[in-house]
């Protein structure tokens, strides 16, 4: 009879689900689990802040499709909050675990105590408590599957230290293989609004097709791809669907985001709008008018039906795997003759405006544009790197211009805009792509929130490349307080030597102020062999984001 540890049980049942990374940072409540793993073949990515540690499992799992684990001790737990939020919105497949003091001793004012489980609940797809080490198979099990289920969220785990170290007969305890209780998820539509979709999409002069974040659950970009090929339909993607069908296919439009893409700001005019794994949420003006015209017809394809129609009432609505659906879609289609569509030169023209704007944007001045930044980027870029973006008004003329040609290469912040996820999510980038260069496009205030995970960065040698835009403010947020009330509060920040800060911690840094030392100190650093950051002095420009903002702003105070 064999004598087992919970930690022990909770190591076999991340194996069993193909876990190999966990991010963590120690602390006392889970030093039994980490000192058990640790011979159990796991590697450990250790921050320097937890909720940098759910910053990279966030970008694993929405990279590699993988489940991705973080833990922490209790007041590590209260550190990672934001980080779970974030995951949210990213809908990303995370497991977050975190020990706590002993359950027998909890209401009595145990050590660090608070109420993990419950204040989880806001911020994840489920929250538990596991009382009984036998029972750890099971919760685990539990949590992985709501991770997947219809949209991707994290779901978290508290498992007090005696539960950790809670002896138990491992003839009592039951594992089941993944495949045994999380089946692969193939949901189909049903015939007739797969044939009721395409007549619609027959009919239509303006169709536009917009792939979200659950069209990119799949990782792989052949349905979508087949589909626009099949119907001839123009394509807009964001999120996890960035890269699925590249940016240079000729049915694809680029980054969907009206503020910076004049292909993407014609939605308006679309007659028939196709929403793959595409949320009806403020981003898209709830697919209320002028936003989708009034008689524009909407179809949607997504793996919650709570979201289907969920702000304006859909012509034909499919709940189901996206990828699934579209072979459907692309098998109905094919049946049919398709032609292009006048359309598409209205499309096309409004992305040859955008690179007239981009190359009128990029001269060399001093202190330099963040377009003229973002082109030095561009003319070294190679199809296989991986670009991760934060916020702010540098990264939004990035955003406008760099391509994205991969599945899971092209990373923007969540819907939520938590600024300093860049780093953490480069650095997972660089995990799961160490052959690919990773280039992270950050702003000065952005860098603050993770930089010292430069350190994490260099201990684990997580070669990335950052790109900073030093324009010594909150960029964005200056711009809107400059344009709706002519002045600025708390938004100006020091010119700080960042790249020395990066030094210190034994990465590459550099000091960029003149156009003309631009391209090769991008060389320099992407040949470095180490976690690198260029500080590039760049002008206060307005970018179009900050602009729409203005105006919206305006327009709704009347």
């Amino acid at each position: 009879m064999a004598i087992v540890t919970g930690s022990h049980l909770i190591g076999r049942a991340l194996k069993l689900e193909g876990v190999s990374n966990v991010f963590t940072l120690a602390g006392d409540h889970i030093l039994p689990v980490l000192d058990v793993m640790e011979d159990q073949d796991f590697r450990f990515i250790d921050t320097r802040h937890e909720q940098a540690a759910v910053h990279m499992a966030d970008a694993w799992g929405r990279i590699t499709g993988q489940i991705g684990v973080c833990m922490y001790t209790t007041p590590g737990f209260a550190n990672a909050i934001p980080g779970l939020t974030n995951a949210l919105h990213s809908e990303a497949p995370l497991l977050s675990i975190a020990g706590c003091a002993d359950l027998a001793d909890l209401g009595r004012g145990a050590m660090q105590e608070i109420d993990q489980v419950g204040m989880a609940v806001p911020v994840t797809k489920g929250s538990f408590m596991v009382h009984d080490a036998r029972r750890i198979p099971d919760f685990i099990a539990r949590a992985v599957r709501l991770a997947y289920s219809g949209r991707h969220g994290p779901v978290h785990l508290t498992i007090p230290m005696d539960v950790q170290e809670q002896e138990v007969d491992d003839d009592q305890v039951v594992f089941y293989n993944p495949d045994e209780y999380r089946p692969a998820e193939s949901m189909q539509a049903q015939p007739e609004l797969v044939a009721q979709a395409i007549a619609l999409l027959r009919q239509a002069k303006r169709p536009l097709v917009i792939a979200g974040d659950a069209a990119g659950y799949g990782g792989s970009g052949e349905a979508l791809e087949r589909f626009v090929e099949t119907t001839r339909l123009p394509v807009l993607t964001e999120g996890q669907a960035r890269g699925l069908i590249s940016d240079d296919h000729p049915q694809s439009f680029g980054f969907f985001e009206r503020g910076l893409n004049q292909a993407a700001s014609k939605l308006g005019e679309a007659d028939v709008v196709v929403l793959l794994g595409r949320k009806q949420d403020y981003t898209i003006g709830y697919c209320r008018p002028p936003n989708i015209a009034a008689d524009a017809k909407i179809i949607q394809v997504d793996p919650s039906a709570a979201e289907i129609g969920r702000n304006r009432g859909v012509a034909v609505g499919m709940v189901g795997d996206v990828s699934s659906v579209l072979e459907q879609l692309t098998k109905e289609a094919a049946g049919h003759s398709w032609q292009e569509l006048p359309w598409l030169d209205d499309l096309r023209a409004a992305r040859a405006a955008q690179a007239e704007w981009a190359e009128s944007l990029a001269r060399a001045e001093t202190p330099m544009h963040a377009m003229f930044v973002h082109k030095a980027i561009e003319s070294v870029l190679r199809p296989d790197d991986c670009l991760v973006f934060d916020g702010g008004d540098f990264c939004h003329f990035g955003r406008a211009l760099l391509p994205a040609r991969m599945p899971a290469h092209w990373f923007y912040v969540s819907s939520l805009g938590m600024l300093g996820s860049s780093l953490p999510t480069a650095m997972a980038a660089k995990l799961a792509y160490p052959e690919s260069r990773v280039i992270m496009c950050t702003g000065d205030g952005a860098f603050g929130f993770n930089g010292m995970e430069y350190d994490t960065a260099v201990r684990h040698n997580l070669n990335i490349v950052g790109v900073m835009g030093n324009d010594s403010a909150w960029g964005i947020d200056r711009q809107i307080q400059l344009g709706l009330y002519d002045r600025t509060v708390a938004t100006d920040l020091l010119p700080t030597r960042y790249d020395q800060v990066v030094q210190g911690l034994g990465g590459y840094g550099e000091l960029v102020e003149n156009p003309e030392d631009l391209k090769p100190a991008l060389e320099r650093a992407l040949n470095s062999g180490l976690p690198a950051l260029l500080n590039v002095t760049v002008q206060r420009a307005i970018s179009p984001r900050a602009e729409a903002a203005i105006a919206r702003r305006k327009a709704a105070a009347g």
